[in-house]
């Protein structure tokens, strides 16, 4: 009985890690019936941020204003629309690849934002994604290892939004130690809804949705925005009781999801460069949790919070693990 109410945590996760994994396809399905890459980021951010403040509206007291909520919710609304248009539009796995580029800007941001150290083993394992993405990109007859087209460049500037956000959770975890988790996880929502707003007025807009496909756009919008709010909750619990260097480990299930998602629907097979640039990334992400797990950072003067800016953190006063910054 103890066996199985362990693994409960590790399967939260893993559901979790499916449905980001999943979401491209009913992102693709919005585009179909008339509603854009940024409206539809606009859209469902908006409507897990309605939940997330409904469902969770006694914390709202446990907001304070300061200039690191603003730079989050940026942060969060550049990884979110990165995300959604690059899947809408590109290579589901080449974008996801793209986006998963998090240990080499997470150690730069880390550096200069946390005041880490950047040791050799964090330069190690940058230098390893980058070649990752240098092998998936490359090729004779495209040149320079650069992306190929803009949905590829929205997953590249999406995963450094998500670095990015990573270590402002944390930084904002220290600085507003009282802040709940759950008003960090709707200034990410409504971060993206705004930003992703703010895009939408430089996009070009086809025909709106009308009929019957307009009320199935709204469903699917609603539908999302609930899934993403409930999916986020349902992997707090998960790392609430799972280390953070295996839940870390865990959370790259959602690559696998991804890869036979889009071969099952959009049918994208990726070839020999593809794999084994996204096998480096995949290795860099995994030993990023090892390498976070061996080192002790020093304890923040500002908070009794330590962690890791894998986006996992660990609260010294109750040994929890908070969620990682994704939309």
């Amino acid at each position: 009985m103890y066996g199985i109410r362990n693994g409960w945590p590790t399967l939260a996760i893993m559901l979790g890690a499916s449905v980001w994994g999943m979401i491209w396809y009913p992102l693709r399905m919005l585009a179909a019936l008339g509603v854009t890459g940024t409206a539809a980021s606009a859209l469902t951010s908006a409507a897990g941020c309605l939940f997330v403040l409904m469902v969770r509206f006694r914390t709202l007291k446990t907001v304070r204003w300061h200039w690191l909520l603003p730079a989050l919710a940026l942060a969060a609304g550049i990884t979110n629309l990165g995300f959604v248009w690059g899947s809408i539009h590109g290579e589901v796995m080449r974008v996801l690849l793209l986006f998963y580029l998090t240990p080499a800007w997470t150690a730069l941001f880390a550096h200069f934002i946390l005041h880490e150290r950047l040791t050799w083993a964090g330069a190690g394992l940058a230098a390893l994604s980058l070649a990752g993405a240098m092998t998936m990109l490359w090729s004779p007859q495209l040149g320079m290892p650069v992306p190929g087209n803009l949905a590829e460049w929205a997953g590249l500037a999406g995963g450094m939004g998500f670095a990015m956000s990573n270590v402002l959770i944390l930084k904002t975890s220290r600085v507003l130690p009282d802040m709940k988790p759950e008003m960090r996880t709707a200034t990410i929502f409504g971060g993206a809804a705004i930003f992703s707003a703010c895009a939408s007025l430089f996009e070009a807009m086809p025909a709106p949705p009308t009929g019957a496909h307009l009320g199935t756009a709204g469903l699917l919008v609603l539908g999302l925005g609930l899934l993403l709010a409930s999916n986020n909750m349902l992997v707090q619990y998960g790392l609430a009781r799972v280390p953070a260097n295996r839940a870390s480990i865990i959370m790259l299930f959602e690559i696998v999801v991804t890869a036979m998602s889009a071969w099952l629907f959009a049918g994208e097979s990726p070839g020999p460069r593809e794999w084994a640039g996204g096998a480096c990334i995949v290795l860099a992400s995994a030993l990023s949790s090892w390498v976070h797990r061996t080192k002790a950072m020093p304890p923040d003067p500002a908070s009794e919070d330590t962690g890791s800016a894998d986006g996992l953190e660990t609260d010294r006063k109750d040994g929890k693990n908070r969620p990682r910054a994704m939309v």
